[in-house]
């Protein structure tokens, strides 16, 4: 490794930098979930996720995370909102975002039905957010509080934020190194001509040759970016194509604020010198103060030895967990897309059109007889299409109705689910091994035998 390069991997990290990146990195971060978590109350999805359901789908571990109640529920996304706000402002900073992360997090474990990339993405920054001084510089806190404020932070405590953005971008172009995808343009090639209505552009949506440069652009973009994005010369340009790219997938595709959030938060990629700009746009064009240069001690952020080692150790471990996850699809056998037995929490971004019917049995062994479920008793038809395609879902639906059949008089019910699942236009196939009694399988982190392997 050149010295060069030793130097600039030292300077990602060591060092003292500006805080106006972080600042402004905080007010985007607040701002854009203040209008998102506005916009999911109006939608009507607190209740349509969080009270309608009679069953949640929580994630293996999480049993326990059940939704508060209607009351409790809008009380909870009342905090989101306030807690959004007081970070855009920084405003008792520290208690707003921990309230946010630890409120948004709880949301998103109650029911994976609603699992999308950009929420656990939400969780993740909110995290690395507690553990910056991010209201230490242009906020109320501030303004109450002169004493706070500082313009020199740790090196690390901007480039965490580079990090996480390159590693997500990067698994999402990596995720894309596949048959179906580079070869196959599977699943624009089924996606795209659903846009054709569109004006202008919507004729071309239809050409086969659009989805494959839709696809191999996609791909080279996630691998690239985050790097173009990290030089001085490359960034501007790099940047544009972060607008322009998410400003189109947001417009052909129902990905809601996943957009929106990346365009917002991906400036803090750019220059102490751009941030104070940005920050004295906000303060009516007055020219930079002399608070803006350094003044040795009383400029820098401080933290003591002990505080700054047991942050490292929390982004240590974190990253080490970022970096393995999105491989542990390797120790499952099969088909990835087909079993999803890995998929979730490895930046895996619109990369399979999946869909599928599951019908359930229920038989009571000491009689024999057998009925079939309707599924709409139980489930919401979101719960119910998500649950179709996804065999951890499959199974926790069967141990449901397992337990409610046995609250009904039937001891030790076998329960058996014919699945339907078709893949990137394949055709439908049988799912999993109908003749399971899937009351007996247990959840574990281990590999499902009883899903059927994917053929061609």
């Amino acid at each position: 490794m050149s010295d060069s390069l030793k130097e600039r991997i030292s300077s990602f990290f060591i060092g003292q930098q500006h805080i106006a990146p972080l600042a402004v990195f905080r007010i985007a971060f607040g701002s854009i979930m203040l209008l998102s978590t506005i916009r999911f109350v109006l939608k009507g999805w607190v209740y349509a996720f969080y009270i309608k359901p009679k069953f949640h789908f929580t994630f293996y571990g999480f049993e326990s995370v059940q939704p508060l109640g209607e009351t409790g529920m809008y009380c909870l996304f009342g905090l989101l909102i306030v807690s959004s706000l007081f970070i855009a402002l920084g405003l008792f900073y520290r208690v707003a975002i921990l309230t946010f992360f630890l409120c948004f997090t709880y949301v998103e474990l109650i029911d994976k039905t609603t699992y999308l990339n950009h929420y656990y993405f939400i969780s993740i920054l909110a995290l690395l957010l507690i553990l910056v001084p991010a209201n230490r510089y242009f906020s109320i806190d501030v303004f109450r509080k002169p004493l706070l404020t500082v313009t020199q932070v740790p090196a690390w405590t901007i480039s965490i934020f580079k990090l996480q953005l390159l590693l997500v971008y990067f698994f999402a172009g990596l995720s894309k190194l596949n048959y179906d995808w580079l070869i196959a343009a599977l699943p624009l090639r089924i996606w795209l001509p659903a846009n054709s209505h569109l004006p202008i552009i919507g004729p071309w949506l239809t050409q086969l040759w659009v989805a494959y440069a839709f696809s191999w652009f996609g791909a080279l973009f996630d691998l690239g970016v985050g790097f173009f994005l990290l030089w001085d010369k490359t960034r501007k340009p790099a940047y544009a194509f972060v607008v322009l790219f998410h400003l189109a997938t947001g417009l052909l595709f129902k990905i809601g604020v996943f957009p929106y959030i990346m365009i917002a938060v991906t400036p803090i990629f750019f220059s102490e010198k751009t941030h104070i700009r940005i920050i004295q746009f906000f303060r009516n064009y007055q020219k930079p103060s002399a608070d803006h240069t350094p003044k040795g001690d009383l400029g820098v952020w401080p933290v003591s030895n002990f505080q700054e080692k047991l942050i490292w150790a929390i982004l240590g471990l974190h990253f080490t967990i970022q970096l393995l996850l999105p491989f542990r699809f390797l120790l499952y056998p099969g088909k990835l897309y087909w079993t999803e037995e890995g998929y979730r929490f490895s930046w895996r971004v619109m990369l399979m059109e999946k869909g599928g019917t599951a019908f359930f049995h229920v038989k009571d062994p000491a009689t024999g007889r057998q009925s079939e479920i309707v599924n709409a008793q139980y489930l919401t038809p979101l719960q119910e299409t998500m649950m179709a395609t996804q065999p951890d879902m499959i199974l926790q639906y069967a141990h449901f109705l397992a337990k409610d059949y046995e609250q009904k008089g039937i001891k030790n019910p076998i329960v058996t689910a014919e699945s339907y699942v078709t893949l990137n236009g394949s055709g439908s196939r049988l799912y999993i091994d109908s003749t399971i009694n899937l009351a007996t399988e247990q959840e574990t982190f281990g590999h499902k035998p009883w899903i059927l392997p994917f053929r061609q």
